[in-house]
């Protein structure tokens, strides 16, 4: 029979139709990695995987096979999660996926506080692209994480947690900033920074801009919230940023100032996010719990409303 290891190879495969990236996601070596997979391949004695140049195919049998892997290697990861919630229901590590454009702004005193109050519960953070980072969660990869929503699946708990308003700035400079009364209209035609495309940050971006009638600048697009603040700094653009950010201590308006728009109401929600029927579910709603009150709490602290 295949061994767990072997399942967790042909899953990786299965999601990332590529073997470079298979081995990256379960730091093996590709040679590695294919070898285990053939050798699953000729226990069970059918072909799995379709191969050829660049991206990898799976068969039928293959694609049915990954799926039933990925169902036991989750049940496998909620086995150990019951055997270490009988010792301690708020212990060991969380694998926790968090977006760059809020991780960093909000989860530290998050972190802080769960640690003082249980030491023994330990994270292990990784930011990441969401789309991507769902796909982690589903195949057993992390545990739970933090993202915009829309996010769907009957597989999935989804628990909203804030509604977190968007800010657009510009540099001190701008024409934008002179004006008394600013309305929608007036920014027809600017020019909008965002994130790269994978990002849904950059999705809503581009809504806001079709809104708007502005341009959003492909050719300018920034790898951080941090860039997207420095180049609207130096009046490459505008750019639009969350409130957490814009309240942070990295983040501010210390080289950008905030626009004033009358009818502007862009906002963004957010939500927790682990498998249904998980063996930490209780843990992961209390981690929940606590980072949605730490959002409330800085933004009731700056006199914002959020839902």
């Amino acid at each position: 029979m295949p061994t767990l290891r072997q399942l967790e190879y042909l899953v990786a495969v299965a999601d990332m139709k590529h073997f470079g990236r298979a081995a990256r996601a379960v730091n093996v070596s590709q040679p590695t990695l294919s070898q285990q997979i053939r050798t699953m391949e000729a226990r069970l004695g059918v072909v799995l995987i379709e191969r050829g140049d660049g991206q990898v195919q799976m068969t039928p049998l293959g694609r049915e096979i990954a799926q039933r892997a990925r169902q036991i290697l989750i049940g496998v990861d909620d086995l150990r999660g019951m055997a270490q919630r009988s010792v301690s229901a708020l212990a060991g590590a969380i694998r926790f996926g968090v977006t760059p454009t809020l991780g960093p702004y909000l989860m530290p005193a998050v972190v802080a506080s769960l640690h003082a109050e249980h030491p023994d519960m330990r994270f292990f953070m990784r930011e990441g692209i969401p789309d991507e980072q769902l796909a982690d969660l589903r195949r057993g990869a992390l545990d739970m994480l933090l993202a915009p929503l829309p996010v769907s699946g009957s597989d999935l708990h989804i628990e909203p947690l804030f509604r977190e308003p968007l800010g657009l700035v510009a540099a001190p400079d701008n024409p934008l900033c002179r004006k008394a009364a600013l309305r929608k209209a007036d920014l027809a035609g600017a020019g909008v920074l965002s994130l790269d495309p994978r990002h849904h940050f950059h999705r809503q971006a581009a809504e806001i801009c079709s809104e708007l009638n502005a341009e959003l600048l492909r050719d300018y697009e920034g790898t951080s919230l941090d860039s997207l603040r420095q180049m609207a700094g130096s009046g490459i653009g505008l750019a639009i940023l969350p409130e957490l950010y814009l309240r942070s201590e990295v983040g501010g308006t210390d080289m950008v100032r905030r626009l004033d728009i009358a009818g502007w109401s862009a906002s963004r929600s957010i939500a927790a996010v682990w498998r249904r029927g998980a063996a930490w579910s209780e843990s992961y709603r209390m981690i929940a719990a606590a980072i949605g009150a730490q959002a409330h709490r800085i933004m009731a602290a700056q006199g914002k409303a959020i839902a």
